[in-house]
């Protein structure tokens, strides 16, 4: 699965994006969230407020309890604001 971050997620992650592959336990975005953030200081600091974290799996926005089953790409982002 490809992982893709955006805005500040980036920055405290370091990547733009990378190929990972979660345990097969993992099957919630919101389980995705907490093996990602015990990934390193980086990935723990970008997911420190998960309520100020959004997800899309395949390019369609999801909640935190939507299973990620054969999802190619999630991606994470900040809220966003219209203007």
């Amino acid at each position: 699965m490809k992982a893709v971050y955006f805005a500040w997620v980036r920055e405290r992650i370091g990547v733009a994006e990378e190929e990972i592959t979660p345990p097969a336990s993992v099957q919630t975005v919101e389980q995705l969230v907490d093996w990602l953030a015990a990934r390193g200081e980086g990935y723990a600091a970008a997911f420190a407020n998960r309520k100020s974290v959004r997800a899309a799996l395949d390019k369609m926005h999801v909640t935190t309890q939507t299973p990620i089953a054969s999802a190619r790409e999630i991606a994470f982002f900040p809220p966003m604001t219209g203007g």
